[in-house]
């Protein structure tokens, strides 16, 4: 399956899934009125509330101050003041490591990556665009910076700041696999302009696959394995840093999710986070080559489309082109194929193949269900890496 084709948007997953909403970075024209309005100290708990507090303006501009929730019931074992001292202590060895970063008329956050200044952001975040003006979370000075690579196929991208200042702070980054359900986490970014800010919750779940939706800027990636997390994630926390009280980046807050009865309406505390093992991955690739040459994501290898039946309704995934010695070629799938199901997941559009795609791994063996000739028939698929473009 081709790159672009294997990205198409598929259905939210699981009984009464809400479809997630892409964060696209807030625009600077509303973020500095909302900034200079001097909004007081406070929380938001709502993962797309139309309001944001911290601590006055200066905080909105400068990043020196962090606008908080409420702390959370204590751990077993752990006083209330043990717990604020932990929060308080993550989000001084973490915050500086947090970005602003302007885009033309839009801004969202990033994450400083390594000492040499380059920083780690979503794709949507970066857009288009090669020339950023950045600026540090302990330092109200405005720095130039460029892209050095984009991988919109995952939502990730790395810019580098032309003359990186000796203080800058690289952060930390977890192990993906030692995330688990419960572990409390902070949220850190600049929620609709607001510099330096930070949420807090917990994770709610390990191993969603999320589908972003095709904005400017974003081609309606499907992300598997994010974290899920109950922090409060606004416009403008895009590529900004879901940390643990190990002051451990566990992931780059990416989307938050809408109610689809609602007409849109935010979802409260349902926000997505690339996992850690995702972004290291990519910018190191980003960072050394300059684009992504491992994707870590399965493939079939071949091109698709919504198949439709005589009803008008999708009825699976039609193969349109194979990739020579890819493979579903290996395994004799051919064009004009329908697959209708991956091991036990039924597929029936192309949306639906793209996201069982996303859960799997490259060099698993996968069992594809497909017609062919009215006949319905099985191959044992060893699949492949999606390639980059």
């Amino acid at each position: 399956m081709s790159r672009q084709k294997e990205h198409t948007r598929p259905r939210p997953t699981g009984p009464g899934a809400a479809l997630p909403r892409l964060l696209a970075p807030v625009p600077l024209a509303a973020a500095l009125a909302l900034a200079g309005s001097g909004c007081s100290s406070g929380s938001s708990s709502s993962a797309s509330s139309p309001s944001a507090h911290a601590s006055g303006t200066s905080a909105a501009r400068s990043g020196t101050s962090a606008a908080t929730s409420k702390p959370a019931a204590s751990a077993p074992g752990q006083s209330g003041n043990q717990l604020q001292d932990a929060y308080q202590k993550v989000i001084a060895d973490v915050l500086p490591s947090v970005v602003q970063i302007i885009t033309g008329d839009s801004l969202g956050s990033g994450i400083v990556y390594d000492n040499k200044g380059d920083i780690v952001t979503n794709a949507h975040v970066v857009g288009t665009a090669t020339t950023f003006t950045v600026t540090l979370a302990n330092s109200t000075k405005a720095l130039d910076a460029s892209l050095v690579g984009s991988y919109p196929e995952s939502d990730l991208a790395v810019i580098r700041l032309n003359s990186p200042p000796s203080a800058v702070k690289p952060a930390t980054f977890g192990d993906s696999g030692k995330v688990e359900l419960g572990q409390i986490t902070l949220a850190m970014g600049s929620p609709l302009g607001l510099a330096g800010s930070v949420t807090q919750g917990i994770v709610s779940a390990t191993g969603r696959t999320v589908t972003e939706p095709q904005v400017a800027g974003s081609p309606g990636a499907t992300i598997g394995n994010m974290v899920q997390t109950s922090a409060a994630i606004n416009p403008g926390n895009s590529g900004g840093a879901l940390v643990n009280l190990d002051s451990q980046v566990i992931g780059i807050n990416t989307l938050a999710a809408t109610e689809p009865q609602a007409n849109g309406a935010a979802a409260p505390g349902i926000g997505f986070a690339i996992p850690a093992s995702t972004i290291t991955s990519i910018a190191d690739q980003l960072i050394q080559q300059g684009k992504v040459t491992n994707s870590g994501r399965a493939a079939l290898g071949i091109t698709a489309r919504t198949s439709f039946d005589q009803q008008f309704q999708p009825a699976g995934a039609v193969i349109v082109e194979v990739s020579p010695g890819g493979p579903a070629a290996t395994a004799g799938l051919q064009p004009g194929d329908v697959i209708t199901k991956i091991d036990d997941t039924p597929v029936d559009s192309l949306n639906a193949l793209t996201t069982a795609l996303a859960s799997l791994t490259p060099g698993s063996k996968t069992t594809v269900t497909y017609t062919r000739d009215g006949n319905t028939r099985t191959a044992e698929v060893t699949l492949g890496t999606l390639q980059s473009p």
